[in-house]
């Protein structure tokens, strides 16, 4: 048996391959057993043993330890200016409320990308009227932040 650890999104996976052959190997993934496709047909061999030649199995991804609780569907955005993520990062901390008024200029979230802090701010003034984020969350380049109206 071969034992590996992996961390995954800052999750730690401790896994065992125990068996590999006919295209499937039999994993345990903190505990629980699993049998996954390789994607190639090969001799049936023991963990840690080694073939000449024999293709390597594709590499399993493991199913996460618990449950995390289920994204709520987005929201269809609000009418309004949309203000969406200049970059891919994480956002650290949201500085406006639904409801308020800003001014052009004004912070509206602090998103950090590549270890940098970026102030994300209201291109003009208006109202806040929807805010697609919160603090923690990632965020890929054109995501939708925050709409002002």
């Amino acid at each position: 048996m071969k034992e590996f650890t992996f961390k995954i999104n800052g999750a730690e996976y401790k896994c065992a391959v125990e068996e590999i052959g006919d295209g499937k190997a039999k994993v345990t993934v903190n505990g629980k057993n699993y049998e996954v496709e390789t994607g190639e047909a090969q001799p049936k061999i023991a963990a840690g043993k080694t073939v000449v030649n024999a293709p390597k199995p594709a590499a399993a991804t493991p199913a996460p330890a618990a449950p995390k609780a289920e994204p709520k569907p987005a929201a269809a955005p609000a009418a309004g200016v949309q203000v969406k993520s200049p970059l891919p990062g994480s956002v650290i901390k949201v500085l406006v409320s639904e409801g308020q008024a800003v001014k052009r200029g004004d912070t509206l979230l602090t998103l950090e990308s590549m270890k940098m802090e970026n102030a994300i701010m209201a291109e003009q003034d208006g109202t806040v009227k929807q805010i697609a984020v919160s603090a923690g969350q990632n965020v890929m380049q054109d995501d939708l932040l925050v709409v002002l109206g």
